[in-house]
C-alpha cells in the first residue's frame, strides 16, 4: 500500500491524487504516459490561449477546446465501464464520467491560472467558477455546460427525493481525500460489475486508508473477499460489519453467510 500522508493528498492537484491512487489498483498503470499527456495538453491550451488575458473569455477558450476541438464528452454509453474512471483510458478515448472529464479538465484551469475549484456535489463531481464572493458559476464537467443553482436543485429531488433539503454546504469545495474516496468507489463498483474482483480489492483496501474502519468499506471488501474464495477472510470482515451495524437490514442476511463461510474448509492463498 502506498505511503499515504492525507495533508499532501489535499494539497497536490487532484489530478495527482487520482494518478497515485490508480496506480496502486492497477499494477500497470501507465503513470509517466498520463503525466506526459496531461501536461502536452495544458502546453496546447497555454499556446492556443496566450492572447486572451479576459479571464471570463479564457475559461469560455478552454472549455471550447476541450469539448469541441479535443473532443472530450461524457460517455452515457458505457457510463458505468470502468473505462471512464481510470485517467489513461479517459485521455485515450476522450470519454469519461464527471469526476474524471473534471479532474482533468481542473488542472488544465488551474494552470492557465483560473479561479475553478472542485465541488463534492451529492448527485455528481461539479467545478465551481469563482469570479468573486458574489459571483459564482458552476461547470458540469460531463458536458461542459454552465448549470444553475435552480438546476442543481432539481438534480438532487430526482436523486433524493422531493423533500430534499438543498443545503448551502453541498456547493463548498472539497477536499482531495473527500473526492477521491469518491472516486474510488465508482472504481471499484465498476471493477466488481466487470468481475475484475483483484483491482477491485486494491481499491477497498485504498478506500480504508481514507477511512480506516468503516463498516461498509469492510463489508463490501468482505464480498470480494468471498469472490476471490477467501471465505474466512470474507467471514471476518462480514463479523465486523455485523457487530458494527447490528440494526441494518443486511445483518441478519450477512450472520447466515457467516456461519456458512466458518464451515468451509480453510484455503491458504
Amino acid at each position: 500500500m502506498m505511503p499515504f500522508n492525507e495533508q499532501e493528498l489535499n494539497q497536490m492537484p487532484l489530478v495527482d491524487g487520482a494518478i497515485a491512487f490508480m496506480a496502486e489498483v492497477e499494477t500497470d498503470f501507465p503513470t509517466t504516459w498520463v503525466q506526459l499527456r496531461l501536461t502536452q495538453l495544458a502546453q496546447e491550451a497555454e499556446q492556443t490561449l496566450m492572447g486572451e488575458v479576459n479571464p471570463r473569455l479564457r475559461l469560455d477558450g478552454l472549455l471550447r477546446l476541450f469539448y469541441q476541438e479535443w473532443g472530450f464528452q461524457g460517455d452515457l454509453q458505457q457510463y458505468f465501464s470502468s473505462d471512464n474512471a481510470f485517467l489513461d483510458k479517459v485521455l485515450e478515448r476522450r470519454k469519461g464520467i464527471p469526476v474524471s472529464l473534471g479532474a482533468i479538465l481542473l488542472y488544465l484551469a488551474k494552470q492557465l491560472e483560473l479561479p475553478v475549484e472542485n465541488v463534492g456535489f451529492p448527485t455528481q463531481f461539479l467545478l465551481k467558477v469563482v469570479w468573486s464572493k458574489d459571483d459564482i458559476q458552476y461547470i458540469n464537467p460531463f458536458d461542459g455546460e454552465f448549470v444553475s443553482t435552480h438546476i442543481l436543485r432539481s438534480w438532487l429531488i430526482g436523486h433524493r427525493g422531493p423533500f430534499a433539503e438543498f443545503k448551502s454546504e453541498y456547493l463548498d469545495e472539497q477536499q482531495n481525500n473527500v473526492i477521491l474516496s469518491r472516486w474510488l468507489t465508482v472504481m471499484k463498483s465498476a471493477l466488481l460489475r466487470e468481475e475484475q474482483f483483484t483491482d477491485a480489492l486494491r481499491c477497498s483496501d485504498l478506500a480504508l486508508v481514507l477511512n480506516p474502519g468503516d463498516p461498509h468499506e469492510i463489508r463490501d471488501r468482505g464480498y470480494i473477499y468471498q469472490q476471490l474464495d477467501c471465505l474466512h477472510a470474507a467471514a471476518v470482515d462480514y463479523s465486523y460489519f455485523i457487530e458494527q451495524c447490528p440494526e441494518d437490514p443486511a445483518a441478519d442476511l450477512l450472520k447466515l453467510q457467516v456461519d456458512a463461510l466458518y464451515e468451509e474448509p480453510l484455503t491458504l492463498h
